[in-house]
């Protein structure tokens, strides 16, 4: 890389470092992967010739994000998952349904592969769907606009639903353990990391820098040798923010043309899939043991970190809610490659 392109580069980076510490401070939902999406965005439209980032970059931030996605399996959750296993199964497959329906219908703008239609309509795993998303033959770029277009309008809506709806207080929350700490957390992301490429190169798993440290990851913490540990926080954010400056880079005006066209009628969709997901939560109140606004909670197609955030606060079950939003989480991101596969012959 010759010294203009480095420091165009480097240039680009302290910009989304900047809009992510004041997106940050602003409590906006996923600030650094939508602060690298803008950055790049804003760099590809108004600079000249093409920027990518490093492949190198590019496999080390999605095998973060992978750890980061296994570090949230635990066997508390696999137990509450257990308890009412067939209730969650049932509306986890209802979720994935009408992600395909809602990505049917997308796929009827011009422009939108069946592909690209049902990433951008799945429910759930925003961050890992924007990462394998171009791997599997889906329109990055929009997939990682309207998923997280989804997450804003959950995170906005859902503390008003929770109070109107479900007449949640807040303040009823309890403590949350911090942890092991930092460094003990920086080494399961590199042990995670380290061992999770080449396993998920050697078993030949489709988007093997997401998919590989992502399990190996979830087995480490299993097994109780993560010992509760988290992916560092600024680590986590140094990732979302370079898959969002990659997204944000591979745009043309073109492209933002076709996605800005879609948005209309892609808001009304997730609209759709937001309401459809609030019915799947009303049966698994009806069908498992627990309250109506931990349903609510545990079936809402997205923004988990947010949704975990409302549940402990309003006193709803946060261990239901987590084992159903990763039940579903994992689902998704398992299935994608099989899905992808399955669109793109026709399916």
């Amino acid at each position: 890389m010759n010294r203009r392109r480095t420091l165009d580069l480097l240039g680009v980076l302290l910009a989304a470092a900047v809009l992510a510490a004041l997106l940050t401070w602003l409590g906006v939902p996923s600030a650094a992967l939508f602060a690298g999406l803008a950055a790049g965005l804003g760099r590809a439209l108004l600079g000249r010739g093409a920027l990518t980032l490093p492949k190198q970059g590019m496999t080390g931030a999605q095998a973060v994000v992978g750890v980061s996605i296994g570090a949230l399996v635990s066997l508390p959750t696999l137990q509450a998952v257990a308890a009412d296993w067939l209730p969650v199964v049932a509306v986890t497959v209802g979720t994935l349904l009408l992600s395909l329906v809602a990505g049917r219908l997308m796929a009827l703008r011009p422009g939108v592969s069946r592909v690209t239609g049902a990433f951008s309509m799945i429910a759930g795993g925003a961050s890992g769907i924007t990462v394998m998303a171009r791997e599997l033959g889906a329109d990055a770029r929009m997939v990682a606009v309207l998923q997280y277009l989804r997450v804003l309008l959950i995170v906005v809506t859902m503390p008003v639903v929770a109070a109107v709806g479900f007449g949640a207080v807040g303040g009823r929350g309890t403590a949350v353990d911090d942890g092991p700490g930092a460094w003990v957390g920086l080494l399961f992301t590199v042990v995670g990391v380290g061992a999770g490429i080449p396993f998920g190169r050697l078993v030949r798993l489709p988007v093997a820098s997401l998919l590989g440290p992502m399990l190996v990851a979830a087995t480490l913490d299993l097994t109780g040798l993560s010992r509760g540990a988290d992916v560092p926080a600024l680590l986590e954010a140094a990732a979302f923010l370079v898959i969002g400056l990659q997204v944000g880079l591979s745009f043309t005006r073109d492209s933002l043309r076709v996605v800005g066209g879609a948005l209309p009628w892609a808001l009304v969709l997730i609209v759709g899939l937001v309401l459809a997901s609030a019915g799947l939560g009303a049966l698994l109140a009806v069908t498992a043991d627990v309250s109506p606004l931990t349903a609510y909670l545990a079936t809402t197609p997205g923004g988990l970190y947010a949704v975990l955030a409302t549940a402990t606060d309003s006193g709803a079950d946060a261990t239901v809610v987590l084992a159903v939003q990763v039940l579903r989480l994992f689902v998704m991101l398992l299935t994608a490659p099989l899905l992808s596969r399955w669109l793109r012959r026709g399916g």
